[in-house]
């Protein structure tokens, strides 16, 4: 497929390019440059007024709790989603799966509508819930991430103890990571040092909540003595999530050993537990991503998580931050911190994308392509979006 007269923000600065070609081959972007002339039989596709951004990528969703949408909302945040005592696990577990495959169906549908292209998914309920989703899955063109995770989790005695990850999960964990690409632990609070060090040794994608709420923070220091992310670290996580109250020490740490930290700073608020110091964690050198986190408590909207992210973070910190580094944080940064060829428009890698109509009522003029991207577009903005190369929904 060739894409003519199209314009698009390319490569890992986002740079624009007014008018560009873009000929599309095996699911991927082969050539990008301004004349291109169609092959033999080459479908060729005029995007004159369009401009193509990287799909974006969703890096911390929980889908499974799709059914429970804003259920106790003035509820604490163990309450509503602690993985052994909160309402959402007692939903997840009580509920028949039929209907969670409907409203998870719902939420995959959904992100595909408002341009996110993949979603990374800490998925609850063990081999079962990794089964169901997979099963959602099969009917809908999105790129998926599924971390699963057992339904295991340590009380602070045995934190306090370090008792060892149980030889008769073995199996059962095994079997788990045969069905998905990796770990969601639920955080250190739920994890001995010595449980989080036989995790570490999966060969797969490791990930785990760490120092989202102060309450989390000061269990860690009770329990233990130690700070939470750097009893998180020894899960050798690929990256963190949510990140609200780490030290200046843990974001250092976190840069250091780990490809980055997933901030979720809607769901935070929505918590009432804060939002991100992006700016301290961009000072440490910490790569940041972004996930919109438990749709129990948040839509899966990319667009309102970047508007909502530079508008607050200016608010409190009274300093500029650039729109490109907020929509690299939806895109470029979440394939960077996944290792995969996704969230950037660049030969070689998915041709994933999201045009969006240069003369739609909200943005144009486009002075700030960025800043109109992060902060005016919408749903209602995207004409359509792209997934290896196929428009997955709307039309061009």
């Amino acid at each position: 497929m060739l894409i003519k007269n199209v314009s698009t923000l390319l490569g890992k600065d986002l740079e624009f390019v007014s008018n560009t070609n873009i000929k599309i081959q095996d699911g991927r972007f082969k050539r990008i440059q301004p004349k291109i002339g169609p092959s033999a039989k080459e479908e060729s596709i005029d995007c004159e007024g369009l401009i193509l951004i990287p799909g974006f990528v969703n890096c911390h969703t929980h889908i499974g709790d799709s059914i429970a949408k804003d259920i106790t909302l003035n509820s604490s945040v163990d309450n509503r989603v602690h993985p052994v005592s909160g309402i959402k696990s007692k939903i997840l577990r009580e509920t028949d799966p039929k209907y969670l495959k409907i409203f998870m169906k719902n939420s995959c549908q959904s992100m595909l509508k408002k341009g996110i292209t993949t979603f990374v998914d800490f998925r609850e309920s063990g081999l079962d819930g990794i089964l169901m989703l997979k099963e959602v899955l099969s009917q809908i063109p999105i790129r998926s991430i599924i971390l699963g995770r057992l339904e295991f989790y340590q009380n602070n005695i045995e934190i306090k103890k370090n008792i060892s990850f149980p030889k008769n999960k073995i199996e059962e964990l095994s079997g788990l990571l045969q069905k998905c690409d990796g770990l969601g632990i639920s955080g250190a609070n739920e994890n001995s040092q010595s449980v989080l060090n036989y995790y570490s040794k999966t060969s797969k994608i490791r990930a785990i909540h760490s120092s989202e709420t102060n309450k989390t923070v000061s269990t860690s220091k009770k329990i233990t003595g130690k700070s939470e992310t750097m009893r998180a670290l020894n899960l050798k996580p690929h990256f963190l999530v949510h990140m609200t109250y780490a030290s200046k020490g843990d974001l250092f740490a976190t840069a250091k050993k780990t490809r980055g930290i997933v901030i979720c700073p809607r769901a935070n608020a929505s918590l009432a537990e804060g939002i991100p110091n992006i700016d301290l964690m961009k000072k440490t050198g910490c790569t940041i991503a972004l996930g919109t986190d438990n749709i129990m408590i948040n839509s899966p909207d990319m667009f309102r998580e970047m508007d909502y992210l530079w508008k607050v973070s200016m608010g409190i910190s009274k300093t500029r931050v650039s729109p490109k580094e907020i929509l690299k944080m939806a895109t470029v940064n979440g394939g960077k911190i996944l290792k995969k060829d996704i969230g950037i428009i660049d030969t070689k890698k998915y041709a994933d994308g999201i045009f969006i109509d240069k003369h739609s009522l909200d943005l144009e003029p486009m002075h700030n392509v960025h800043a109109s991207i992060v902060h005016r577009a919408s749903e209602s903005t995207i004409k359509a979006v792209m997934i290896g190369g196929k428009i997955v929904h709307g039309k061009i």
